[in-house]
């Protein structure tokens, strides 16, 4: 919690990080109303009766987001209104995708009008998703290996357009598709696909790559790294092709060239 509302948290953490309390909850008993009841008066409501009501929506909160599995519930900002009563201006909730089946009752809420197209697309494709401001799109197996792609590509000065996990089970289908995605933002100027091949084939990489780079006439360069499984097969096969892939074996050269095109 934080005395400083009407900001964003992030700002209070960088600025003023002491502004900012946290206390641990047991997961079993849930808040204390005796720690809610001093995170009021810390947070500066002095009237009793208003601590009360600033404890009571605290211990609220925190049964809201155990009992709907969400991952973030944020209240910015709280008020005291001239009555003594104590209100929740404005909240961001996010809530655990994989608790879906068992609450319906907020995910039916969801309206994918407000959320980002792509991301939604990838979604149904069971893709791992997250659009960026960059220019390097991504094709990455692996949330750690996409990290590692993205801080390597800003390393050398680029910056990637999103972030992007095919998963261990990706089929020539799920590359295309992944391609399809990437292609529908316009600022996307070279693309970079870094794989690791253990239960993922590079072979199965290579042949969604080349199929995707013919069927959608992709024009934007493209960087392949495959590292792993069928990887000898795999960087035959893009030889083969007699496409405009570029292949590397090492990731900062892979990434440096990804830069290169990208600002070209």
């Amino acid at each position: 919690v934080s005395n400083q509302g009407g900001m964003n948290i992030e700002e209070v953490a960088e600025k003023d990080p002491h502004a900012i309390i946290t206390t641990p909850i047991d997961a079993e008993k849930g808040l204390d109303p005796s720690v809610a009841l001093e995170l009021a008066r810390t947070l500066g409501f002095k009237d009793a009766a208003a601590q009360k009501e600033a404890a009571d929506i605290f211990g609220a909160l925190y049964k809201l987001f155990k009992d709907k599995d969400a991952t973030q519930i944020e209240i910015n900002p709280m008020a005291e209104t001239i009555d003594g009563h104590v209100l929740c201006m404005d909240a961001k909730l996010g809530f655990d995708e994989n608790a879906e089946f068992r609450q319906r009752d907020v995910f039916d809420l969801r309206d994918i009008s407000q959320e980002e197209p792509s991301e939604v697309e990838a979604q149904k494709a069971n893709l791992n998703f997250i659009k960026l401001d960059g220019s390097i799109g991504c094709l990455v197996n692996g949330a750690g290996l996409a990290m590692a792609t993205m801080d390597v590509l800003s390393l050398h000065g680029g910056n990637p357009a999103n972030f992007l996990d095919v998963g261990g089970g990706a089929t020539p289908e799920t590359v295309k598709k992944a391609f399809q995605i990437l292609l529908t933002d316009p600022k996307v100027k070279s693309i970079f696909i870094n794989i690791f091949g253990g239960i993922m084939r590079c072979d199965y990489i290579a042949e969604g790559v080349i199929r995707a780079t013919k069927e959608l006439s992709l024009d934007i360069p493209l960087v392949v790294r495959l590292k792993g499984t069928k990887e000898t097969e795999a960087k035959q096969m893009i030889k083969d092709s007699g496409l405009k892939i570029i292949p590397f074996d090492d990731l900062d050269e892979a990434a440096q060239k990804a830069v290169e095109l990208a600002h070209a």
